[in-house]
């Protein structure tokens, strides 16, 4: 046998003495111990490299069994296959899970297609004025790539070959270069689509479209955390991110307008207008200067449209009202006036009545009311309906209309042909990308369409890029549908073996056990909240997300409700908490995906120096989340309220 099988056996062994040394006695032992027993050997089995989903499933199956036996023996077997059954099928029958294997085939698609390096290219050049320019496009790619693919190793992996020998060749740190890829790579556990948000909605019950709006902006605000950390870097020490040569921002124009007299010094709208109505590009066709001309104002249409639709909405007629009047209620019976109104009935003659008292007169015959006729009640009556009248554009419009022509203003007055090209090389390499991104996430958030729905259409989306691309063949659709179908089993098998555990875990008491100790402690909802984050952030160290998802979050969700904390917001501190999962150490998985593709020199102590900041980074990030609520639960109150 391998000493590596002896050396984990024996941790193993040596972890299980310890268990059953701080276990209370075998006659104070109950259930409920025996609970936290199984769910201690799960974390040490999974440390030591078991498959996660059938080490639940197998931990789950023995200790439900022991739980069946425990009170009626006869039938623990056959309870136990039922509950199996049971589980197995509550997991598949879940419509949520829907949405994991189309997502994570976009993502395989536009990661097969390689948009990744064009992507790289286009932001390294664009931000080439910026302090850090390398890193800074080496975040932004990584986010944008992180958003479509969701897939962390895919991203760190690539991003790695591309931009860690461009950054190491520029005379960036190898710690901040590392850094700046591992963090960036996994910005996409947060920012949705996020297949861990849609595994957290179905574990907790939460609905998904509210952590996906919620997640949006926690998400863009992390990433800007590490860019203005990058950029302050660059700016304190230029040691670690030197600025680019001079003859590295220069953009070559194409022939076109090297044939436009003085083209470098001259903004790209009025040169264009010029030489199409002038001789100054004769030997220029003029389809090409028009169709760049085009390219150019597209800013300004896409203006003109945005602002023209947001009118339209915001002068947008009251509804109008409906053709029938309400019916009156009827006016009420003055008996004392003698005004009754409509017309009564007489009464009856030869009613039967009481005999008077002897010694009482005999009462007094009712005078005979008249009859009065008044007007009736009111019945639903037509309304001629009026013509709809628009209302006038609010103040807070024209004031971004204003500040939108002075933005736009500005932009074209310094909007070369350099910028023309750069502004090209973005329409075909981030905008399409960004435009599927947004396409899916705003048909989710806005309510348009359900997850799986938008999940379907990023599928068709992918496939649409990789065909524009001119990157799709069978080989690249067969590898997609084979890692897709490879992850999503792995995905559901967790879910099943979690079920499985989850139900064991209480039917053993466990739950209860934990739930009794928390509760004892007396803790206020500050102080709960601040335990479980600690909590998650030390297994974050041993364990990946899937793995403290599935386990743990069945324990702590069934706490919230004591603590009065939103479900929501507890998901969102959890999701930009797991990313420690990625990069804290021993166990810092995006470290290892970079180490395996960077050179012999770059150690794996220099990458994990290089993620401790950002690392603290995301600390921050959660504190300000906690401090300011509204950034994470803003948009889903205003959108669902």
């Amino acid at each position: 046998m391998r000493k590596e099988i002896w050396f984990g056996l024996s941790i193993l062994i040596a972890i299980v003495v310890a268990l059953f040394a701080l276990m209370p006695a075998p006659a104070d032992m109950s259930n409920g111990h025996l609970g936290l027993l199984m769910l201690a050997l799960v974390v040490v089995a999974i440390m030591l490299g078991f498959p996660t989903a059938f080490t639940l499933m197998g931990m789950g199956m023995m200790f439900a069994w022991f739980a069946f036996h425990s009170s009626d023996p006869s039938q623990a077997t056959q309870l136990t296959l039922d509950l199996m059954v049971q589980r197995a099928y509550s997991v598949m029958a879940n419509d949520v899970l829907i949405s994991i294997p189309l997502f994570i085939f976009m993502g395989y698609l536009v990661e097969r297609a390689n948009l990744i390096e064009r992507l790289f290219k286009s932001l390294h050049i664009a931000m080439a004025r910026v302090p850090g320019s390398l890193a800074v496009a080496t975040i932004v790619t990584c986010a944008i790539f992180a958003t479509a693919t969701g897939i962390v190793g895919a991203v760190v992996t690539l991003m790695g070959l591309l931009a860690l020998p461009a950054m190491l060749k520029a005379g960036y740190s190898t710690q901040l270069s590392a850094g700046a890829i591992t963090a960036g790579g996994c910005l996409g556990i947060l920012i949705p689509p996020s297949v861990l948000l849609i595994v957290y909605g179905a574990t907790a019950g939460v609905s998904v479209v509210k952590l996906y709006a919620g997640a949006l902006f926690p998400g863009i605000m992390l990433a800007l955390l590490y860019l203005a950390y990058v950029i302050l870097i660059a700016k304190l020490k230029p040691s670690m991110a030197p600025p680019l040569a001079a003859e590295e921002r220069v953009v070559a124009l194409p022939a076109f307008a090297q044939a436009i007299p003085g083209a470098y010094n001259k903004t790209a709208v009025p040169g264009l207008v010029r030489a199409i109505k002038g001789p100054r590009a004769a030997n220029v066709p003029s389809r090409t200067l028009v169709s760049h001309l085009f390219v150019a104002l597209l800013p300004a249409l896409a203006f003109v449209a945005v602002m023209g639709l947001a009118y339209r909405m915001a002068t947008a007629p009251e509804a109008a009202p409906t053709e029938l009047v309400e019916m009156s209620a009827q006016q009420d019976v003055d008996s004392a006036a003698g005004d009754a109104g409509g017309l009564q009935e007489p009464p009856a003659e030869g009613d039967l009545a009481e005999p008077p008292v002897e010694g009482e007169a005999a009462p007094a015959a009712a005078p005979a009311p008249v009859a009065v006729a008044t007007e009736p009640s009111t019945l639903a009556v037509p309304v001629a309906p009026s013509d709809p009248v628009a209302k006038p554009a609010s103040r807070s419009y024209w004031i971004v209309l204003a500040i939108g022509v002075v933005a736009l203003g500005v932009f074209y007055l310094y909007f070369s042909f350099a910028r023309l090209e750069i502004f090209k090389m973005l329409l075909g390499s981030l905008f399409p990308l960004a435009i599927m991104i947004l396409a899916v996430l705003g048909s989710i958030v806005f309510g348009l369409a359900t997850p799986t729905e938008a999940a379907a259409m990023g599928a068709f989306g992918g496939l649409i890029l990789a065909i524009a691309y001119r990157r799709f063949n069978f080989n690249l659709l067969r590898e997609s549908a084979h890692l897709t179908a490879k992850t999503t089993a792995m995905v559901c098998w967790l879910f099943v073996g979690s079920s499985i555990f989850s139900a064991a875990f209480a039917l053993l008491g466990g739950q209860e056990i934990i739930n009794a100790w928390v509760l004892g402690m007396d803790l206020t909802p500050v102080q709960f909240m601040i335990l479980a984050q600690v909590v998650i952030f030390l297994l974050g160290w041993p364990l990946e997300w899937t793995e403290i998802i599935v386990i743990f979050m069945p324990i702590f969700v069934p706490l919230l409700a004591h603590f009065n904390i939103d479900p929501l917001f507890f998901g969102l501190l959890v999701a930009m908490n797991l990313q420690t999962a990625f990069l804290s150490p021993p166990v810092a998985m995006s470290a290892f995906y970079l180490k395996g593709v960077s050179p012999p020199h770059v150690t794996l102590n220099q990458i994990f120096l290089g993620m401790l900041p950002f690392m603290g980074i995301q600390i921050l990030g959660i504190i300000l989340l906690y401090m300011f609520p509204a950034i994470g639960l803003w948009l889903p109150e205003v959108l669902y309220k």
